[in-house]
This record gives C-alpha cells, sequence and structure tokens, in this order.
C-alpha cells in the first residue's frame, strides 16, 4: 500500500480525528498512488495513524477513510458505513415518511464518507461524489445504497467549480438503475414541490433549511412576506400556509421564480397573494428602501459569498450590506430570519455582522433563535468546517 509520511508535528489535527490532510503536511509519499487509491497515513516517527484517499490534484492531498489503521476499504467499510448513516436518520424501511419525502441519506465527511453527499427525493437518490476516493468507489457506494432503501435508481450530481479544485470530472446523468424523470414531486411539511434533480441548485434543493422553513410559519399569520433569493420558494410557501397576506418572491433568476409559482400551485395556495419580482437583492432592497416600502417579515439566504478565507472581509462587507438594507425595511416589531452558508464565514463573525448592520440602521434587534440545518444534515464535533450554514432569528423593535 503507497504511504503518506507527514511531517514532524503535523499530525495533531489526524490525532484528533479530522479527516483532511492539507499538502503542507506531507514530508514524502513512498509508493505512486492513482487517484482514489487507499494509502496508509503515518506521522513522522512511522507510527501508522489511519486510511485514506489519495488526492494529488487537490490542495487536500489525502481524505480519511478510517481511523483505525487496520481496517480494510473495501465494499464492506462502505456497507458499514452506509448502514450507520441510515440508522442515525431512523431509516428502517424503504418507503419514505409520507409527510416528508425527501431527506438527506450521507451528509459527506460528517457521516464518515469524504466527498459523498445522498438526497433522497422520494423513489429517487441524487449523489455527489466529489473527491478523488469518493469518485473511485461511487459505483459501489450506489449499488448498496439502491439495495438498503429500495430506490429506483441514483442520479450522479457531480458538477461545478469544486470539480476543477478536486481534479475530478463532471458528471450528470444516471449512475445506476433508472433514469429519474425531469421533476420529482416530493412533500415536505404538508407542502408539494416539484424538485429538478438534473439542473437545480446542489442535488436539486436545499434540504438543509427543512427545520427553518417550517420555523417561519410561526408568527406569519396576516404578515407582509418577503422571500429574498427566492429559489424554488420554500420560505414563502410556509409563510403563506401559515395564512401570510402577501408574499413577495425576489430572485435574479425567472426561471426559479417559475418554478416558485408552480410550487404555490402545486400545494393550492392561493395565487393572488404571492407577488414574483425578477431582480437583483442588492439593487432592489435599495430601491424599495428608496420607496419606503416596508415588510414585517424578511428572509435573507443568500448563495455563498465567501469562496475562500482570502474574500471572507469582502463576503463580511456584502453580508453587512444585505442586513442593512433588511433592517432598514423591516416594519416595528418585524422579524427577520437571516443565514450564512459560507463555510468559510465563522457564526460568531456572521453574528457581529448582522448586529452592526442594525446598529447602523438605527434599529434595536435581539436574536430569538440561532439557526442551523436539520438532524440529517449532522456536523461530527472533529470537524467543524462541516456546520456551513447558520442562522438568526431576529426580532426588531
Amino acid at each position: 500500500m503507497p504511504t503518506l509520511i507527514l511531517n514532524p508535528g503535523r499530525d495533531k489535527s489526524l490525532r484528533r480525528h479530522h479527516p483532511w490532510i492539507f499538502s503542507g503536511a506531507v514530508a514524502r509519499i513512498e509508493g505512486t498512488p492513482t487517484p482514489g487509491e487507499t494509502i496508509a497515513i503515518v506521522d513522522a516517527k512511522g507510527n501508522t495513524l489511519a486510511r485514506g484517499a489519495f488526492s494529488g490534484h487537490s490542495q487536500i492531498v489525502s481524505r480519511i477513510w478510517s481511523f483505525h489503521p487496520d481496517e480494510a476499504i473495501d465494499a464492506t467499510f462502505f456497507h458499514h458505513r452506509l448502514q450507520r448513516s441510515l440508522e442515525r436518520r431512523h431509516i428502517r424501511s424503504p418507503l419514505p415518511d409520507s409527510d416528508n419525502t425527501a431527506l438527506r441519506l450521507v451528509n459527506a465527511e460528517s457521516d464518515g464518507l469524504a466527498g459523498v453527499t445522498i438526497d433522497r427525493y422520494g423513489p429517487w437518490l441524487v449523489g455527489q461524489f466529489t473527491s478523488a476516493g469518493a469518485q473511485r468507489w461511487k459505483k459501489t457506494i450506489a449499488e448498496i445504497l439502491l439495495e438498503m432503501t429500495g430506490a429506483h435508481g441514483l442520479l450522479e450530481r457531480t458538477d461545478g467549480e469544486v470539480c476543477a479544485q478536486e481534479g475530478v470530472p463532471e458528471s450528470v446523468g444516471p449512475l445506476l438503475g433508472a433514469t429519474p424523470p425531469e421533476r420529482i414531486p416530493i412533500c415536505e411539511h404538508g407542502l408539494t414541490y416539484a424538485v429538478d434533480p438534473w439542473h437545480g441548485h446542489k442535488t436539486g434543493f436545499y434540504l438543509d433549511q427543512k427545520d427553518n422553513r417550517l420555523l417561519i410559519r410561526e408568527g406569519s399569520h396576516g404578515m407582509r412576506v418577503l422571500n429574498t433569493f427566492a429559489f424554488s420558494g420554500g420560505f414563502g410557501l410556509n409563510a403563506m400556509a401559515a395564512g401570510a397576506a402577501q408574499v413577495v418572491h425576489l430572485d435574479s433568476s425567472s426561471t426559479l421564480l417559475a418554478q416558485a409559482e408552480e410550487n404555490a400551485r402545486l400545494s393550492n395556495l392561493p395565487a393572488d397573494r404571492f407577488e414574483y419580482c425578477k431582480g437583483n437583492a442588492f439593487h432592489k432592497l435599495r430601491e424599495w428602501r428608496d420607496q419606503h416600502r416596508t415588510f414585517d417579515v424578511i428572509v435573507l439566504d443568500p448563495p455563498k459569498l465567501a469562496d475562500s478565507q482570502a474574500g471572507l472581509q469582502r463576503a463580511a462587507r456584502a453580508y453587512k450590506d444585505l442586513n442593512w438594507l433588511a433592517f432598514r425595511l423591516l416594519a416595528r416589531g418585524g422579524r427577520l430570519l437571516t443565514f450564512s452558508c459560507s463555510g468559510r464565514m465563522p457564526a460568531d463573525l456572521f453574528a457581529k455582522v448582522v448586529a452592526d448592520a442594525a446598529v447602523d440602521a438605527g434599529r434595536e434587534a435581539l436574536i430569538q433563535r440561532y439557526l442551523g440545518p436539520p438532524a440529517d444534515h449532522p456536523v461530527a464535533l472533529a470537524f467543524p468546517e462541516g456546520r456551513y450554514l447558520k442562522g438568526l432569528l431576529c426580532a426588531v423593535d
């Protein structure tokens, strides 16, 4: 087996079971491993610490499969890991729950399967395999999961800029089993969505916001709600399900706004109380501020604004600008649900940015809840990078 030898003193994170080894920690590699091949991880004194997958094209040279140095990385290993992932989510049957037919089955490093993300939409699976090791074992993983879940098929959605970063090929199409349709209907908290697994963001839907979409129903009855970066309408649909007086969906994509409108129809929500606005959120919020328009509830759920540590300061300014505008648009007694999905943005810094925005907007605000992903998106204690989604529910006087 090829071997990766660490530099002296660079084994501390590994001993704490952090699953990544960066290139700067590597003294040398003995042997000539191919992409995704299993390698032994050895400290500077010759102690074998783990087994990981080799990735020579990435800054993360190896992602750990197992911290048991004698454990074989084979089909039995993946069967056990996948079984544990399903057990964590209390999946005992191939049939999905009747009220929520979409959930995450595998959450990458936090489920011990680095680079592997698998979501379930009704009878279909959609997977991303964004590391060399995940690519090497994806067929085995698909076979095991289809057998365990009884799903019709698994569609691969390995695409986007992460592929270039990790040196893995882009691949969108059926990996195993039957081919899923262009739209998959799912149920979530009594509402119906048409998920686009082929072209939609991530694997087709933002499952990480499931609990927060339900949360917006609290206090939305009779309220004017603004759903910025609306995507397929989830927050706005839940507000309307709670009896909102008006919901404004704002997004830069007319395609996504059409999906939001379709989902409102599928969920039998009153069409005359929805407004669909295409535009840049930064520009449109300023326009509404100048028009003295106000809302009772505002959702800010922008895409990732910090792609790197170097871009963190720029992202912080953008988050502050958005939240400052939202505070200016909120009516007295209003609520703000504000989020960051940037893994580079620390939770404490995000809270400070929002606090500074409130001060600059001249508003008194308090945090009612700290928000995050649902239980099917666990975060390993040794892998804080897995906690990319953070949010605040703020009340404004």
